[in-house]
């Protein structure tokens, strides 16, 4: 694993595509893999401030995101237990009117079949967003298709929207996210962290 870190770290497949957007920025790997962690978290890509820091979740999303999972920052940020692997491991930059770009497909083809074989202590899969969704799950449905049909998944994956704030009127929308889904999420991955730990 360390060495699959180290190479993913000095990744530069995507330094001509990132030249070419409209931040024109040069790759930044944002990487949090463990062999250890019980717990995989799987979504889109860093976004400018996470770039910015190296670090994932560092956003008002991340805030979101760890309400959600019922977990705090320490907790969050130990590779022992919680593994972070984006379908891009850098930041895509942005368009000419300031929209996100999509996460290069050549980083999940390139990297991620190597750090899953590696991760065989992962049992439970987050999918966030739908790029996740489709890449793990192999589906093409909608996002708010995928997340209403999360009982139809196994017990070791959930899908989850993107908890960026421009998501507050599907949340609002979707009630039963927040009432039904969010409570079973908490529970599995107490379950999960509790029997995986060394007191466990």
């Amino acid at each position: 694993m360390r060495d699959l870190i180290s190479a993913i770290r000095s990744c530069d497949l995507c330094r001509d595509r990132f030249a070419k957007t409209h931040t024109a920025h040069q790759p930044r790997p944002v990487v949090w893999l463990s062999p250890t962690a019980p717990i995989l978290i799987s979504g889109q890509a860093p976004g400018a401030r996470v770039h910015a820091s190296g670090r994932p979740f560092t956003d008002p999303s991340g805030d979101r995101l760890r309400d959600w999972l019922g977990l705090s920052e320490e907790t969050f940020y130990d590779r022992d237990r919680i593994a972070i692997m984006p379908l891009a491991f850098c930041f895509p930059g942005y368009n000419a009117k300031g929209h996100d770009l999509p996460p290069p497909a050549v980083c999940a083809r390139t990297w991620h079949g190597k750090a899953m074989a590696q991760m065989q202590g992962i049992r439970l899969k987050i999918l966030v967003g739908g790029y996740a969704q489709k890449w793990h799950l192999n589906t093409r449905k909608s996002v708010t298709e995928t997340v209403k049909a999360w009982r139809d998944c196994s017990e070791d994956t959930i899908p989850l929207p993107h908890p960026s704030w421009r998501n507050t009127a599907w949340l609002k929308a979707n009630p039963w996210f927040e009432a039904e889904l969010l409570p079973v999420l908490r529970q599995r991955i107490q379950d999960t962290l509790n029997t995986t730990s060394p007191q466990g």
